[in-house]
């Protein structure tokens, strides 16, 4: 496999310390609010990274974190922290704050095909690793206390800045928040490793440490669980474009400070969601969410399709009529795969290896998941039986994640419910698979046919009162929901 390095700006044969084995670190979400569409796209990309590795024969170990404490409203250190932010707004304690996010975060992940990583360790459950870590790099001199806080000293490196060829706007993070300048640092890249003083008064999770009671720094967080978990390589470290500087930056200084020599090689980075106004943000109050999209009448599956048709290292822009083109893509796409026809016949196994071998090159170019996409149509007009094709078809799902046959056979199983609901003289009603509303679109039409107009419209208004039109034709009704 290809895969572009965001550490050497180029594109690299894909190697790891131990052959045959990945260790591979996703920086998790901060929970104190719901995950957006935007850093949703990260985890959907991260997905189909691993998945792919898996489906090359890697034998891969995911680790995530998920940031419960430590990660102030600006990336750079200053500012309220998030959690508490969050637990302030909703008249909750931040545990609990943490306990509702999680869940709606892998929840969400669930409906939009993501794997949980092998391993998911909140950060309150690190401290220990933390202070470890802490006091190892004062005793290498790499750290000194000022004010109460436990700060990295940047100067004590060779070289700070490993990303830097991103956008002055991705890289500006303190700029963008607006940072107050914090006097205690002896250098202006200088970051927390510990705090006790900085807006502690208000910090609702502590803890005893050498250097007095407090709480981590964001960034010491995934040092810590990965080298808990990883161990001291790591393969691949995933992430959004906006965590490359400063919070990757700052990983890469204190973990290979701490174990003095380099930590991790690969490293993998998703570009922003748009929007026409710009990058999608929590701080502006105008992200989306899964399940707005749901409330709408978008699969989330669609969504993720969307993110496929586009490649991870280019920004995406997302409106309205784009998914409306990602939806009715992925609906088209299973309806061509529910009119295969499984009749027991021999699967061609050399077609099958012709097209995975294919599809391997293709997709190991870099994760490029718009031509994995295509592949699908590919194997759709293939001089093959329909047998092979859903074998083909089976195993690319392995990868994209689209769930396409089970798509396939519920679409088939709605269609038949649909055809079972034709009643007396041929009438036939269409509409999303719903027996209750079936139903009572099926007892508006009897009603009509008895002239009993008035139960009809009963009927009519019911309908209409939960969301639904009816559209009468000449060989029954179509119905949706508005």
């Amino acid at each position: 496999m290809y895969l572009y390095n965001s550490a050497t700006h180029k594109k690299e044969t894909f190697t790891t310390h131990t052959p045959g084995h990945v260790e591979m670190y996703t920086c998790g979400p901060t929970v104190y609010h719901y995950a957006h569409i935007g850093n949703l796209r990260s985890y959907i990309m991260e997905d189909v990274l691993e998945k792919f590795l898996r489906y090359e024969g890697w034998d891969v170990h995911r680790v995530m974190n998920i940031t419960d404490v430590g990660h102030l409203a600006s990336d750079a250190d200053t500012g309220e922290d998030k959690m508490l932010k969050g637990a302030k707004r909703e008249h909750k304690s931040v545990m609990e704050i943490a306990k509702f996010y999680t869940d709606a975060f892998f929840a969400d992940c669930e409906k939009l095909n993501i794997k949980t990583p092998d391993v998911v360790e909140p950060a309150t459950d690190c401290i220990g690793e933390y202070i470890k870590i802490v006091s190892g790099l004062i005793d290498k001199g790499y750290a000194y206390l000022a004010g109460g806080n436990v700060y990295f000293d940047t100067s004590k490196l060779g070289r700070y800045y490993i990303f830097n060829d991103h956008d002055e706007e991705d890289l500006a993070v303190g700029v963008r928040e607006g940072v107050e300048e914090d006097t205690n640092k002896r250098n202006k890249n200088d970051f927390v490793l510990w705090f006790t003083k900085s807006k502690f008064e208000d910090q609702a999770l502590k803890w005893d440490s050498p250097w007095g009671v407090g709480y981590p720094g964001w960034h010491i967080e995934c040092t810590g669980i990965s080298l808990k978990h990883n161990g001291e390589y790591l393969d691949i470290h995933c992430g959004g474009i906006d965590n490359a500087f400063p919070h990757h930056t700052n990983e890469i200084a204190q973990s290979e400070a701490y174990l003095g020599h380099p930590w991790c090689k690969q490293w993998f980075h998703v570009h922003h969601l748009n929007t026409n106004s710009g990058k999608m943000s929590k701080s502006k109050g105008e992200f989306l969410t899964v399940s707005l999209l749901e409330e709408k009448g978008y699969d989330p599956l669609a969504y993720r399709l969307f993110c496929l048709q586009s490649h991870y290292r280019k920004s995406l822009v997302f409106t309205w009529e784009n998914l409306d083109n990602a939806q009715g893509t992925y609906q088209k796409l299973i309806r061509r795969v529910a009119a295969l026809k499984d009749g027991g016949g021999a699967v061609d196994q050399e077609v099958v290896g012709q097209y995975k071998e294919k599809f391997i090159q293709q997709v190991g170019n870099d994760l490029n998941t718009s031509m994995g996409v295509t592949a699908l149509y590919d194997v759709l007009k293939a001089k093959a039986n329909d047998e092979t094709k859903l074998a083909i078809l089976r195993d690319f799902d392995q990868v994209l994640g689209l769930s396409l046959l089970e798509k396939a056979a519920a679409l088939r199983e709605k269609e038949a419910a649909q055809t079972a609901s034709t009643g007396e003289g041929g009438f036939t009603i269409t509409g999303e698979g719903d027996p209750a509303i079936d139903a009572l679109v099926l007892q508006r039409a009897q009603a009509k046919k008895a002239k009993n107009f008035a139960e009809a419209d009963r009927i009519r208004d019911e309908l209409k009162a939960q969301g639904i039109e009816v559209t009468d034709t000449k060989d029954g009704a179509v119905w949706k929901r508005i």
